[in-house]
């Protein structure tokens, strides 16, 4: 099967079986999302919405969370992984947008990309979701499906994942399609043991011909 037409069945099945795919962390606004993000590196979706109500609650906007101690920072995210690290990142973080921002979230990867505690990904699920941007930001789950499947070939790191889902998946959909492989790979394809037997991609999945019994 070629590469485009596997693009294209993917394409298809998530249109149907998928229509609605969006973030699973909760937020209102886009400083609230990017709060999100950080504390949800290496760290799952439903614990960052334990931790960000009272988080917001307490710090409502940027401002209030440039002033804040690093210490009550870790206080209200200690039971997030790599606490000490993400407390400082969104204490700088916010300092960094107060000062050199206005206090506004910036709308572009490489500006992102300044603040602490913002890597690429991270970058890109702004810009994907708050600006509506065509980009795709690539976490475990991406990187794990979209080889799997069969979308990249021969990719060895996240940028290379990003580059070639960018190459072939249409401008308008990397949005949705961002949340579709990150969602497949959270309940369908794990990490440890993927749900082959409930997935409807594997008759085109490269994984599943390999390994099927």
């Amino acid at each position: 099967m070629q590469k485009k037409e596997r693009y294209q069945k993917v394409i298809e099945y998530f249109k149907v079986n998928m229509p609605v795919a969006e973030t699973e962390l909760d937020y209102t606004n886009s400083y609230e999302l990017l709060v999100a993000v950080i504390l949800s590196a290496q760290c799952t979706d439903k614990r960052v919405n334990v931790i960000t109500p009272p988080l917001f609650q307490q710090y409502a906007d940027v401002y209030l969370l440039a002033e804040a101690n690093v210490e009550d920072i870790f206080n209200f995210i200690r039971t997030c992984s790599y606490p000490n690290n993400k407390a400082k990142h969104l204490s700088k973080m916010a300092q960094m947008l107060v000062n050199d921002f206005n206090g506004n979230i910036p709308d572009n990867i490489d500006d992102l990309q300044k603040l602490p505690g913002v890597g690429r990904k991270t970058a890109n699920v702004i810009v994907s979701v708050i600006f509506n941007k065509p980009a795709m930001a690539v976490d475990t789950h991406v990187f794990r499906v979209a080889n799997r499947i069969g979308l990249t070939t021969n990719s060895k790191n996240p940028l290379e994942t990003e580059k070639q889902l960018v190459k072939y998946f249409p401008n308008e959909l990397l949005p949705i399609a961002h949340h579709w492989l990150i969602l497949h790979g959270r309940y369908i394809c794990l990490a440890r043991k993927p749900k082959c037997d409930k997935c409807g991609l594997a008759t085109i999945c490269k994984y599943f011909s390999t390994n099927k019994q």
